[in-house]
C-alpha cells in the first residue's frame, strides 16, 4: 500500500514537474512579431481579451498557458488603457506587466519661446494624436475655457515641451501652458524691483514678450529690459522692430520699410507712446524674469551686430555710428538671433530702439 501510495505521489509530483516545466516554458515563448508595433488597449478591454486576440491574429499559438499562470498566481488585475509598443521579444507576462503599470505611448509637443499663440495653435493642429477639440474655437473661446473670459490670448500660454498621449485633448495641454504661465508671471512679480515703469504682472508680461523678440542671447535680456524700461521712464517711445512686426500680421514677408515704422497700429511702437495693448509673443521664463528685474545702466539704444547679441549705446551719436557699423556692411552670414529663426516670417528684428 505505501508502495503504492508513493508511487502515486511521485507520479503526481513528476506531472506537476512537467505541467510546471511546460508552462515556464511556453510563456518564455515571445509574441510572433518581426517589428516594433502599436497595441491599444481601449476603455474596459481585460486581457483574457486581449490574448483571445493575439490567438486570432497568429501572435501566440495559445492563451492556454497564460490563462493557467493568472489563475494560479492569482494576478489577474485590471490593465491600463492606452496605447502601448510591444517590441519583437517581449513575452506575455513581460507584456501584462508593461499593461498593468500604464507604460504607455507618449508623445512631445514643443512650444518654442517667442513664438505668437497662433503658432502654438497651428504647431498643436498638427499634433499627432492629439485631438484637436479646439481647432475651429476662437482665442476668446480658449480664453473662456482657460478661466479668462474677455482677456486676449497672446502671452498667456508658456512656451515648454508638453508630454501628451493619444486621447489627451489640444485644451488639456492649453490649460496646463496657461496655468503656467499665470502662476510664474505672479512668482516673478512678487519679486519685482521697486520703481518699474508699469504697474501690473501684466504690463510685465507685455514687456517680457518685447524682450523675448528682442533677443536669443540669455545673457542680454536684463540689458534689452533695462534699455526699454529706461525709455520708458523718460517718456521716449520704445521704437522697436519686433512690435511692428506684429502690428503687421500676415503682411509681414521678412522685412520692414520706412513706411512700415511709420504705418499706426495699435502694437507699432514707433507711433504709440508706452506699451502696447498687449504681448506679442509667448515669452519664457527668463524674459519674464528680466521684465521685472532690469539691468541697470544708462544706454538706451541698442542695435544688432549680426552675430546674434546687440551693441549697447548711451547716446544716439553713439547708436547712429553702431548703426553705421554694423546695420550697412553686412556680412554674408550677418544674423540677429544665435540660430536661425524656425519661421522666417517671424524673424528677429534687425534694428531696434532707434
Amino acid at each position: 500500500m505505501k508502495k503504492i501510495l508513493f508511487s502515486a505521489l511521485t507520479l503526481g509530483l513528476a506531472v506537476i514537474l512537467a505541467l510546471a516545466l511546460w508552462l515556464y516554458q511556453q510563456l518564455q515563448e515571445p509574441l510572433a512579431i518581426e517589428e516594433p508595433q502599436l497595441l491599444e488597449v481601449g476603455q474596459g478591454r481585460s486581457f483574457i481579451g486581449l490574448l483571445h486576440q493575439f490567438e486570432r491574429e497568429g501572435l501566440i499559438s495559445s492563451a492556454l498557458p497564460m490563462r493557467l499562470w493568472l489563475r494560479i498566481s492569482s494576478q489577474e488585475e485590471p490593465i491600463h488603457t492606452g496605447e502601448y509598443e510591444i517590441e519583437p521579444g517581449i513575452t506575455l507576462p513581460q507584456l501584462y506587466q508593461k499593461l498593468q503599470e500604464g507604460e504607455i505611448v507618449t508623445y512631445r509637443l514643443t512650444v518654442l519661446e517667442g513664438w505668437t499663440f497662433q503658432q502654438m495653435r497651428k504647431v498643436m493642429a498638427q499634433a499627432e494624436k492629439l485631438e484637436p477639440t479646439t481647432r475651429d474655437w476662437s482665442d476668446a473661446e480658449i480664453m473662456e475655457a482657460v478661466g479668462m473670459p474677455d482677456e486676449p490670448a497672446e502671452g498667456w500660454f508658456f512656451p515648454d515641451t508638453y508630454t501628451y498621449h493619444k486621447g489627451m485633448q489640444d485644451l488639456d495641454i492649453l490649460r496646463v501652458a496657461h496655468q503656467r504661465m499665470r502662476s510664474l508671471l505672479e512668482a516673478v512679480w512678487a519679486e519685482r524691483q521697486v520703481g518699474l515703469p508699469y504697474d501690473t504682472p501684466y504690463e510685465a508680461l507685455i514687456m517680457a514678450s518685447i524682450v523675448e523678440r528682442e533677443t536669443g542671447a540669455p545673457h542680454e535680456r536684463r540689458d534689452i529690459a533695462g534699455v526699454f524700461t529706461r525709455r520708458l521712464h523718460k517718456g521716449m517711445r520704445l521704437q522697436t522692430d519686433p512690435t511692428v512686426i506684429y502690428g503687421m500680421g500676415d503682411r509681414y514677408q521678412g522685412r520692414i520699410t520706412r513706411s512700415d515704422l511709420r504705418e499706426p497700429t495699435p502694437w507699432n511702437t514707433y507711433t504709440i507712446s508706452g506699451l502696447p495693448p498687449t504681448p506679442i509673443a509667448l515669452p519664457g521664463e527668463e524674459s519674464l524674469r528680466a521684465s521685472v528685474d532690469p539691468a541697470e545702466g544708462d544706454t538706451l539704444y541698442f542695435v544688432a551686430m549680426g552675430d546674434g547679441t546687440h551693441k549697447f549705446s548711451r547716446t544716439l551719436q553713439e547708436h547712429n555710428r553702431a548703426v553705421r557699423e554694423y546695420q550697412r556692411n553686412r556680412q554674408e552670414d550677418y544674423r540677429s538671433w544665435p540660430a536661425a529663426p524656425v519661421e522666417e516670417s517671424l524673424a528677429p528684428a534687425e534694428e531696434a530702439a532707434e
